[in-house]
């Protein structure tokens, strides 16, 4: 069963956005016939500008005319003939399937268009919750998160990504996305009118299992350097490559000795660095990473990561704009938040599920996808995945699982506390954070990625 990789989060308030400023149907995106079997109508949906819903309508175009005023000669656009009104009774990742009310032939190739259901769009409306003002006491106490949250969703990759970033590198045009996949290949993509061109492939050696994926400019260039964490099998190590951006490809620059993972958004962001197997299978402490007169070092200062590995850390002021927190995840599933005075706040226990390990001698380590923190000092907004396991208890050690969730946690009165989470039918390895928001890369059926930047 191919999995759906479209959001189950509350898209009816976007509907009745959308009819509220008067949005008609022909004026949406349009999607392709691409079968048609009886009444059953199969529509290309892979580029598509919105999710697509069970219970919508559509209808196929079946001629058009070019509209001009006569006396000036304007062209006002075209005038559309459809066929009758269908619904769509079925969604799957790349297509949907449509039933018409008769069978009629039709061209496959043809254009339709999707139309929202007005009905659930106006009583999502009417029973949505109204957003705090922002000079109000509600809104000056707690962050505003919104219901319904804007997602983009680019074409679907024919990799299996564990980790994605976006960055400006050097020697390719503009923000490109650098993408880390479970065979080692580290892919750079640019963004051309919504679909992603390919412009390198560097391959990791064999002998090195990839963990996730960074972009920073530490260097202080004008462009970010990628810093990709393996495990080297032959000498059961954990490494960072880092590597730039030369002649439109990549080139490894420098190997260090430390697991590195960024931390934070926007300005807040910067590279963290342990050393690994301090005890046992546990890492050290966590340091940050500094770049001076060609030389990469650790700074002084240290926080604990107990024990826990870079991508189920964050720091951040969290508590209030004072200092930092760190937060850890743990194994019974809980996010911890180190408070001021010494004690934990907690929040549910449903986050540890893993599926990126590797094995180091006899033990299997576990690799939690990353924490995300953004929003001002105080008021701070965590992102925390949870995957869902295939076959129950099993997937703790295998790491089979079949869907994911995003969390979004607030620290209020002495807890983490789950505002909001959006349904992910894809599994995710790691996130990381973009300038507008959460860049998740959906693992589905077939081991295809689609990546998904969830705003913030």
């Amino acid at each position: 069963m191919l999995y759906h990789y479209y959001m189950k989060i509350n898209f009816k308030l976007m509907l009745a956005a959308f009819l509220t400023a008067g949005f008609i149907p022909g004026a949406m995106a349009q999607v392709t016939v691409v079968k048609q079997d009886g009444k059953k109508i199969y529509l290309d949906t892979s580029t598509f500008n919105r999710n697509v819903s069970v219970g919508e309508t559509f209808k196929i175009i079946t001629g058009q005319e070019k509209l001009t005023n006569p006396k000036t000669g304007k062209e006002l656009g075209l005038v559309y003939q459809y066929s009758q009104e269908g619904k769509i009774i079925e969604v799957q990742p790349l297509y949907a399937v449509g039933e018409l009310p008769q069978a009629a032939s039709y061209e496959i190739g043809s254009e339709a268009v999707i139309t929202p259901n007005a009905q659930e769009a106006a009583l999502a409306a009417a029973t949505a919750p109204q957003t705090a003002q922002a000079d109000s006491p509600a809104a000056a106490q707690t962050p505003a998160l919104v219901a319904n949250r804007k997602i983009k969703t680019y074409p679907v990759l024919e990799h299996e990504i564990i980790s994605a970033v976006k960055a400006d590198l050097n020697a390719f045009p503009g923000e490109e996305i650098a993408a880390l996949d479970a065979k080692g290949h580290l892919l750079v993509y640019t963004q051309n009118d919504g679909n992603l061109q390919q412009i390198a492939d560097y391959k990791i050696p064999a002998n090195k299992t990839p963990i996730t994926l960074s972009a920073l400019d530490i260097m202080q260039s004008g462009y970010a350097q990628l810093f990709a964490v393996v495990y080297d099998t032959q000498k059961k190590s954990i490494v960072t490559l880092v590597l730039d951006g030369s002649d439109k490809d990549l080139k490894e620059i420098d190997s260090l000795p430390y697991f590195v993972k960024e931390l934070g958004c926007d300005a807040d962001k910067k590279l963290y660095a342990q050393k690994p197997f301090i005890s046992g299978t546990k890492a050290g402490d966590v340091r940050l990473l500094k770049y001076a007169k060609g030389k990469f070092s650790l700074a002084e200062d240290a926080f604990a990561s107990r024990g826990n590995w870079l991508t189920g850390l964050a720091y951040y002021p969290i508590q209030s704009a004072d200092k930092p927190n760190p937060v850890f995840t743990f194994s019974n599933g809980e996010l911890r938040l180190r408070l001021y005075n010494g004690k934990y706040a907690q929040s549910p226990s449903l986050f540890a599920a893993a599926p990126n390990r590797v094995k180091y001698k006899q033990d299997i380590i576990s690799f939690y996808p990353s924490l995300q923190v953004y929003g001002p000092a105080g008021k701070a907004v965590l992102a925390a995945v949870e995957n869902t396991a295939k076959f129950g208890i099993l997937s703790e050690s295998f790491g089979s699982y079949k869907s994911s969730k995003l969390h979004f946690l607030t620290y209020e009165n002495g807890v983490l506390d789950v505002r909001e989470t959006i349904d992910l039918n894809g599994f995710l390895y790691d996130t990381n954070c973009t300038s507008t928001g959460i860049l998740a890369p959906q693992v589905v059926s077939g081991g295809q990625t689609v990546l998904t930047e969830i705003y913030r």
